[in-house]
This record gives C-alpha cells, structure tokens and sequence, in this order.
C-alpha cells in the first residue's frame, strides 16, 4: 500500500468514507461513468451470472452493481455498506433481499453459502486489501467466484487524483483514498485462498474521450479494472 498524499496533486480536503458518500449521495449517480466498472462486468467470461443464486456486494452503494446484476439474471441479492443514506437509494431499486449497515471486511453475512461476490469501485479507500480478500473467501462457497472491480492504481498515481466530489456548498472534496498496486491484489487473493482467473483493464477510449473532451491527451490509459477470483 502507498499513502496517497505522495501522488495528489489537487490538495482537496480529505474526508472519510462515511462522511463522503453521506455528501456525495445526491449527485453521485449522475457523476460516476457506467464505463469504469459496469462496461467492465460485461467483459467478464468466466461468470455464469444468471446461475448466481444468491450475492454478497460488498460496498453496494447506491445499488448500481445491483441493478446491473439483478438485470443478469443474478438473484437474492445481499448488499453491505458502510453509508445509509446510500442503501437507502439502493433499497428503492427493489432488487435487494437484504441490506446492511457493515463493514466490507466484517459483513456479518454467512461463511460458505455464496456462489458469487462482488466489490466495485471500493479497495482504494481501505488501507489494505488483505481483510478485503479474506472476508470474499470466507462468503465463497467451494467453486465460487469474487469479482472485484477498481479504480486503477496507475490512474491515481500519474494524475495525482484521489476520488473526489462536489460538496453541495460547491468545495471539491476527496475522499480517503489509498493506492493498492496489482502485486498487492495478488498476493492478497493468493493467501485468501483463492486463483485468479480473468482479468481486465477499462482504457480510455473513444467513449470516455465523448464523455469528457479534455482527456483525450489521456487516450489508452488505463483507469478501471477487474479481476475474477476463484475459491478452490
């Protein structure tokens, strides 16, 4: 892990977790991109997910991964976050069996009984990733799968931009923010117990060039990620 403040480059004020997404809630599914982790999940091979029959999504949010798997075919969808007044939007969608105010390393959800878990857009604000995986293998049945998909460290680091938001006062704000490298991911996973199986990155592309102009300097960086994990 590296502490992020080595690469920022905005010097927004830094709030917590909690606090952050409590602010952010209003605006944030007009200001996160379907393109960085949802055009991810349908690059994903190796997950059958209509066969999915019950779902752990860690840090479910305002329910936007949800959605999306629910319209898979994915059932008896169980979401933990750490910010109510996010589930709460999330519960509205109608697609959730049950919702609860955790922690996505302590979920307090059942060990063993999960064919499929997925994070999104979650491992950059946790200090380490480590209890991240041990949580996903403890939820995983034998055979199941962990989906995780992240911002990209690379992304972080080379623009030294932290997730941020607009505060409803108008002040842009960052969200605490961590930097986890692929080595890190990997070896996490690997003491967790788990076998890494697909694999794929979200470049900036001419999509992302049409949603913001300004990044075309950017062009074929990369900014998401996903990986797809296997309990054996």
């Amino acid at each position: 892990m590296s502490d992020f403040s080595r690469f920022d480059q905005r010097g927004y004020r830094v709030v917590s977790v909690r606090e952050g997404y409590r602010d952010w809630v209003s605006t944030y599914e007009e200001t996160v991109e379907d393109l960085m982790d949802l055009a991810l999940l349908e690059r994903i091979s190796t997950v059958d997910w209509a066969a999915a029959t019950r779902v752990a999504d860690l840090g479910c949010g305002t329910g936007r991964t949800g959605a999306w798997l629910a319209g898979q075919g994915a059932s008896a969808l169980h979401g933990v976050d750490l910010t109510v007044e996010m589930m709460e939007l999330a519960r509205l969608r109608g697609v959730y069996e049950r919702l609860d105010e955790r922690d996505v390393r302590e979920t307090g959800l059942d060990g063993g009984a999960y064919p499929l878990v997925v994070c999104c857009l979650v491992d950059e604000h946790l200090p380490e990733v480590d209890s991240l995986y041990r949580e996903a293998g403890r939820l995983l049945l034998t055979g199941g799968r962990f989906v995780l998909v992240g911002y990209h460290p690379f992304f972080s680091m080379a623009r030294g931009m932290p997730t941020h938001f607009d505060h409803p006062d108008g002040e842009p704000v960052a969200i605490d923010t961590h930097v986890h490298l692929p080595g890190e991911h990997v070896a996490a996973g690997l003491a967790a117990g788990l076998s890494l199986i697909e694999m794929h990155e979200g470049r900036i592309d001419d999509s992302w060039i049409e949603c913001k102009p300004k990044w075309e300097a950017m062009r074929e960086w990369p900014i998401s990620f996903c990986q797809v994990w296997r309990k054996d």
